[in-house]
């Protein structure tokens, strides 16, 4: 009878010294549900996974769910060794569990939390169950503004320019939460 041992390839990249090269990743960050405590609990959750900056919080309109309470939404900076789907997986998908989060048939329902994988470095993806850099960057404010804030440089595929993209969508219905991001930013960082 054969045994059957499984191989994980390591597929992360490494320097001519062995050391593990870290990748920038940008994650978009929101919550209708209790938002002040579970935006909070989310990135404090992703401080060991490299978890370097915060942009902004933005209240903002639920988009296609009428009547829904309003989302907190930022985008966390992180440097990570983790492939991205793994960090999707293994990291971003658990931290949506343990917070609650219960994944439906619809979309645009409220939730304690939702945290997305919308930017890893200059990686373009489109496979099933992960698209880089997320399409929504393209038509949602609440992603490409604080994105923005923390990658002014940034080109999108196709040499777009975040830059002209976050200009063109506005902020006309996103509310700066200043009070709350400082409170966030020193509960993090200190």
């Amino acid at each position: 009878q054969a045994t059957c041992i499984e191989v994980r390839e390591d597929r992360r990249s490494r320097d001519n010294q062995g050391a593990l090269n870290l990748e920038t990743a940008y994650v978009g960050v929101g919550a209708n549900i209790e938002p002040e405590k579970n935006i909070l609990e989310a990135l404090r959750r992703l401080l060991p996974e490299g978890l370097t900056r915060v942009s902004t919080v933005y209240r903002t309109e639920p988009v296609n769910a009428p009547g829904e309470p309003f989302f907190y939404n930022c985008v966390a900076e992180l440097k990570t060794g983790r492939p991205p789907a793994e960090l999707k997986y293994s990291v971003l998908r658990p931290v949506e569990e343990a917070l609650g989060r219960r994944r439906g048939t619809n979309k645009h329902s409220a939730r304690p939390i939702d945290l997305d994988l919308i930017v890893y470095g200059t990686l373009e993806v489109n496979s099933e169950g992960l698209i880089l850099p997320d399409e929504e960057i393209f038509t949602r404010s609440h992603l490409a503004i604080p994105l923005f804030e923390l990658a002014p440089a940034l080109v999108l595929p196709g040499g777009r320019l975040l830059r002209v993209l976050a200009e063109s969508l506005g902020s006309r219905s996103m509310e700066r939460l200043d009070g709350y991001t400082g409170f966030v930013r020193r509960s993090l960082f200190g």
